[in-house]
Formats: structure tokens, sequence, C-alpha cells
């Protein structure tokens, strides 16, 4: 990995922070952040797009009364916020964010006024990591190729004109398609690839394109929505796959995994959470959590033993690609470092 300083091996994800799909008090979001840090997390990760600036002020108000050398903070480009003075606008999968209307732009200049409101609702003078965020097809539709030729032009000429003055540390971009975090890679020299639910125990179309380039280029994955959205640490009752209804064709897998996983003793979430870690292209993985109980919860599922054999089963089912480099070996580790 080309990054000049060592990245933890496992995160804190502070989307739920801005009350996604469910309202966090202020109290509740600072005893998650506390419950984190004195479990030793030390990689935090926000986004001005969760609850519009919310989550970036909920981690800055409790980051700022840590040792800023003791941690790694990422946040991430690619939308400012606005006041809406009258006007209607989509809140999204945001309960009670702040009421702050999101402005999509990948310019140059953009991307200046996002990172500098960052710092403002942060709190901090330093961001070690930023990442251009959404530019995928999913998030922006018909208009993919003009706001992706954009982030190139823009963003990520910014950002990296900040790096080489070393205002930050690392770039990268967050998105959830691997084709598209290949192609970035091509094209720009980044540090790292936040990479969303496309490299977990159902689904691993990253080991076609992004994670080869990767290992290529030097470029490290940060692994996000291991559990996809939900479906893999609940379950198909009531949960949900990529923030929506679970399809027919994912019921399935996570059921025939549930088979496996009982057979072998294994709790799901656990070998969910395990999975991508036998990648030496995964330099971290983040996971996001809002209540306290969670944390250890999580963090328990890296410490739980879990066979070779389990493993190989999921391959011998045609669940987990034959190439996967399985958990276990050298680049397995569970130590929060």
């Amino acid at each position: 990995m080309k990054t000049s300083f060592d990245l933890p091996r496992f995160g804190f994800g502070g989307a739920g922070l801005g009350n996604l799909s469910r309202e966090v008090s202020d109290a509740e979001a600072q005893e998650t952040l506390r419950a984190a840090w004195d479990n030793g997390l030390r990689y935090y990760d926000t986004s001005p797009l969760y609850g519009f600036g919310l989550s970036e002020l909920r981690t800055g108000q409790f980051l700022r009364n840590q040792p800023r050398a003791d941690y790694v903070l990422s946040t991430k480009v690619g939308r400012y916020m606005i006041p809406p003075r009258g006007q209607d606008y989509d809140r999204g999968m945001w309960t009670a964010p702040l009421e702050l209307m999101p402005v999509l732009d990948y310019s140059y200049d953009a991307t200046m006024r996002s990172l500098e409101q960052s710092h403002a609702r942060l709190g901090l003078a330093d961001i070690d990591i930023v990442y251009i965020h959404d530019v995928d097809r999913r998030n922006l539709g018909v208009d993919f190729a003009r706001h992706y030729r954009s982030a190139i032009e823009g963003a990520y000429k910014a950002l990296d004109q900040l790096r080489s003055e070393g205002v930050v540390k690392a770039i990268g971009i967050g998105v959830n398609e691997s084709d598209v975090a290949a192609d970035f890679m091509a094209e720009a020299d980044l540090d790292l690839v936040m990479l969303a639910g496309r490299y977990t125990l159902i689904e691993q179309p990253a080991l076609a394109d992004c994670l080869p380039l990767a290992e290529k280029k030097g470029v490290g994955i940060v692994n996000v929505g291991v559990f996809n959205s939900g479906v893999l640490a609940k379950g198909v009752s009531g949960a949900t796959y990529d923030y929506g209804v679970v399809p027919q064709h994912v019921i399935d897998k996570v059921r025939a995994v549930q088979s496996i996983c009982d057979s072998f003793g294994v709790s799901l979430p656990a070998a969910a959470a395990q999975f991508s870690l036998g990648h030496p292209a995964i330099a971290s993985v983040v996971f996001g959590m809002t209540r306290p109980h969670t944390v250890k919860q999580t963090l328990g599922y890296l410490g739980e033993d879990i066979p070779t054999a389990f493993w190989q089963g999921l391959v011998d089912a045609g669940i987990v690609d034959a190439a996967v480099p399985l958990p276990g070996g050298s680049n397995t580790s569970k130590a929060l470092t």
C-alpha cells in the first residue's frame, strides 16, 4: 500500500451517526464513539452526505477530545451543503438530517468548498484521508459519464494537489461498483479505494477487476458494507440488501450460507466480518455501528474461531469464487491495528 502512514486494520463507519434509517440521539452517538475508542478502534470515517453534515459534527465532537496523533480520520467530497431557503429536496434514507441541502458537484472549486465545510463541522485542522464519494452508476444514473469526467478533471485534480502539498496524507474514491473503481484507478494515482458491498460473503465481482489492479498498483482497498447493509448480519428476516428489499436470489444464497454456518457452528455475521481479510489487497475493513453494545458485538465477530473447512465448504457450494484467497492465512489479522 502506498500510504505513508499505518492504516488501522479495522475502522468505525459514521454513516449511522447521520441518522441512516434510524434517528440516533446525540448522547447515543457519543456513547457509541466512546465504545469504539475504548475497544481499540482508531480509524474513523465520515462524510458530508451522512445526515447532511450531522455525522461530521458528531464525529468531530468526539475526536476533538482525543490525541490527534492517535487516530486516522477520513471524510469525502462530491457534495457541499447549502441552506435550502424554501426549496424542496430529497432527504433520501436520512431520518432527521440537518436542515441543509446537498449539492452534487465534483468540480475543483466545489471540492475545495466541500472540504473547507468538513473542516468547520469537524472542528479539526487535519484530515488524513479524503475520498471522492459515490462516483458510480448507482448514485448518478444517466448522468454518470458527465460526473465521472468532472471527478477526474476536478475533484481528483484538487485532491492530488492537496496531497502533493502535504495537506492530506492519502486520497481515494468511495464507490459501490468495482468496475468503476478499476476504471478510476487506471486513470488516477490513488492511495485507497473504499469499496462498498462488492467483495462480501455472497458476492465477489471485485475479484475480477478492482482487486487485481489494486494489487498491481499498490492501492489499498478499504472494504465496507461487508454485511450487504444488513442481510449478512440479521439473516433474511426483516433485513435489507444494499439498503433495499432483499431480492429472491440473495435470499436463496444467504440461506445456503446459513446452512453451511449451522453445520460448522459458525455465526453468519462472524463469517461475513472475516471473509475479506484473506485478500492481500484489503488494507482495512470498516464497520458501521450506532449503538454502544453493537461495537463490542461486531468486534467479537472478528475474534470468533472459524475452521478452514468452513471456507472451503463455501467454495465447494459455489457461493465463494474458487479464486478467492480464503481467510486464515498470514493476511488475516484480528488485531485492532
